[in-house]
């Protein structure tokens, strides 16, 4: 097969879907394209495959990108955040005919993305939009569910937390600002209402959840795009929420009030640097150096000395005309964000190259045209080779511990243990 592009293939997400695709034979190339040629040079020495191919590439400039893309079997686009760089990116892979995945989680670029799908059907061009972690595995739980345990799915309840890993860039940071000032959509009683984190529509809607391996977390609403996929992927669908968090909780807390603050602004205004030079800064960069400079202090006074996460997808539905509930819980102790949210990129662009997900030019969100048991199988492979995770209690193997919860209609509960890998 040809080559794999991943856009900010250096970055923390980047560079594990650059990663977990040498574990794999699909491409002569995997070509880490990144703004930064040092950090690339990084990610190809640690790695060490000989497929690795190093490009610097600036993903502003559209038409650039676009000739730099032609050749390539599937670009992966990593390069957050995505509110900003999505929609021209994927244009660019639409005008270069090149099949696209990337990770977004952003609702706005969701939306104008989904709006290219005329332009990539005429260009005979697939692109598979959000197969991260929250979207991306979630969306699959729930097709899992509806596909192969239920007769009808009626809610969809999607819950994550995260936390600890080494650092956060900017862009990851600037998503999280992101979801606390745009309005976030939930699909209640079969219809959309509008909710924002930070405002009393919101606050109805904060629970408190027990996450496996991470514990008791309050999860505030999120704007992403699952609770407008997935409507429409499945019609008996009556419920779609969205629900996040990051811990710990005093840093997560930070961000919030900086954001209430009028902090999360990016017009830019006067200040005067040390040299009494006039100087011109947006509200929203000084709001990430400082969340930077302080999120060590808070990890450690939280006594996080590791990354960690849990995705919690609830759904319920009916079998033989009786209620059932299954919730999918996926515990990824000693793996971040970065692991959680570009494995499953990596895997998305390889059934991609493989041809697996539909012969339909189009843009689809995962439960479109993602094979549930083709990408899990995937991920095993992926994540045993990795050697991803850890044994956890009750597990008894290795691998992301993913434990399924099942509730009869009687009221009596078995649980499923699982692992990835």
């Amino acid at each position: 097969m040809g080559s794999i592009v991943v856009l900010g293939g250096a970055g923390g997400v980047g560079r594990v879907a650059v990663e977990a695709l040498t574990v794999l034979p699909d491409s002569s190339s995997i070509v880490v394209a990144d703004a930064r040629p040092e950090a690339v040079r990084s990610v190809i020495d640690e790695l060490g495959d000989p497929r690795l191919a190093a490009a610097t590439v600036d993903v502003t400039n559209q038409a650039a990108l676009a000739s730099f893309l032609g050749g390539a079997d599937v670009v992966l686009n990593c390069v957050g955040p995505f509110y900003r760089f999505g929609p021209p990116t994927l244009a660019a892979a639409i005008e270069a005919g090149v099949n696209y995945v990337d990770i977004c989680d952003d609702l706005d670029a969701t939306r104008a993305m989904m709006a290219l799908d005329d332009d990539a059907r005429s260009a005979g061009v697939t692109a598979l939009i959000g197969m991260g972690n929250s979207p991306g595995l979630a969306n699959i739980f729930v097709k899992m569910c509806a596909e192969q345990l239920l007769d009808e799915l009626h809610t969809a309840e999607i819950c994550h937390v995260h936390g600890g890993e080494t650092s956060e860039g900017a862009a990851v940071l600037k998503h999280r600002i992101h979801a606390m000032v745009d309005p976030v959509p939930l699909f209640i009683d079969g219809e959309f209402v509008e909710v924002h984190q930070l405002d009393d529509d919101g606050a109805r809607h904060v629970r408190e959840i027990d996450f496996a391996g991470v514990g008791p977390t309050v999860v505030h609403p999120y704007p992403h795009p699952e609770t407008i996929t997935l409507p429409a992927a499945f019609p008996t669908l009556t419920r779609a929420t969205n629900l996040g968090s990051v811990y710990p909780l005093a840093y997560f807390a930070m961000t919030q009030a900086l954001v209430r603050s009028g902090m999360a602004d990016d017009r830019p205004i006067s200040l005067l640097d040390t040299a009494g030079t006039q100087v011109q800064v947006a509200p929203i960069d000084a709001t990430v150096a400082l969340l930077q400079r302080e999120r060590p202090r808070l990890l450690a006074e939280a006594g996080v000395t590791e990354p960690g996460g849990c995705l919690r997808v609830q759904v319920t539905g009916v079998v033989d005309g009786e209620p059932h509930t299954y919730v999918c819980s996926l515990n990824s102790q000693g793996a971040g964000a970065g692991e959680g949210t570009g494995i499953p990129a990596a895997l998305g662009a390889a059934l991609m190259q493989r041809g697996i997900l539909g012969e339909t030019p189009g843009v689809y969100p995962p439960e479109a045209i993602v094979p549930v048991d083709d990408i899990l199988n995937l991920a095993s492979t992926v994540v045993s080779t990795l050697g991803i995770g850890r044994a956890g209690a009750g597990h008894g193997a290795a691998g992301i511990p993913l434990t399924i919860e099942h509730t009869s209609p009687d009221g009596t509960t078995e649980i499923i243990p699982m692992a990835l890998g």
